[in-house]
């Protein structure tokens, strides 16, 4: 069985993460495929939203501890920069990814959920940065992401205590966009899903794409990207003139 289940229902690839006895723990394999997934999906037009989730007890416990102690020093070199391509790939992707969280999302597998567009999680979900635990710096954009959700101060604070926070905790900090019991969370997050697969799926890469660069743009700047970007492509090929008055 792959490290990485793929299927796709309608307009919607939903990727499971899929070392279950290992609590999804990445696998060069995983995350090879993870990124490869996702870059097609940015070609395929028949795919609107992406699924990202995990097998069995949890999401996922990040990096392999025990592949790690076993790894040289350009092994895990090699290994950080696969996980960065995969990062990146999900922030360039032009349609919306959604991380569905239960159990553990711990250290790069948290930073792996933050990249996506949307966390809809489990309320028993819990969520960790365990780097300074082993001596490590936070991998997979989390220095990144957690400054822009919650500030500096904050983000120092869990990245240098390596403190879990419950799915109530993560929700308040900004980090979840909803919390469902365990056995909503499929429903729920195939009900997010297909909303959003019947949205205007050309717009909401625009905006994702001004969304992700505003933090080191100036008003200005993101006015003109706006402007830039009032004549889309709508999903039938068709170009639709956007109204610049306001919503």
């Amino acid at each position: 069985m792959s490290d990485l289940v793929v299927e796709k229902q309608g307009t919607i690839l939903s990727l499971t993460l899929n070392r279950p006895d290992r609590l999804n723990a990445f696998s060069e394999e995983m995350i090879g495929k993870l990124t490869s997934e996702i870059k097609q999906a940015q070609s395929d037009e028949s795919i609107k939203v992406v699924i990202l989730n995990g097998a069995g007890r949890s999401f996922s416990a990040g990096g392999d501890v025990k592949t790690m102690g076993q790894a040289s020093g350009s092994d895990v070199y090699e290994h950080i920069g696969r996980l960065n391509e995969c990062i990146l790939a999900m922030q360039n992707l032009e349609k919306p990814i959604i991380s569905a969280v239960h159990g553990f999302a711990a250290g790069a597998a948290f930073n792996l959920a933050l990249a996506s567009d949307f966390i809809i999680a489990s309320e028993e979900s819990r969520f960790v940065l365990s780097f300074s635990q082993v001596g490590l710096i936070s991998d997979g954009g989390g220095l990144y992401f957690l400054t822009k959700v919650v500030g500096p101060h904050k983000a120092k604070e869990l990245l240098f205590l390596g403190e879990p926070m419950n799915a109530d905790t993560a929700y308040k900090a900004g980090f979840l966009n909803r919390i469902v019991p365990l056995n909503q969370l499929k429903d729920e997050v195939t009900s997010f899903a297909s909303r959003l697969s019947q949205g205007p799926t050309k717009a909401y890469g625009k905006m994702k794409k001004i969304v992700n660069d505003s933090f080191h743009l100036t008003l200005e700047q993101v006015l003109e990207q706006v402007g830039s970007r009032l004549f889309l492509t709508s999903n039938d090929g068709k170009t639709n003139t956007l109204s610049a008055k306001p919503a």
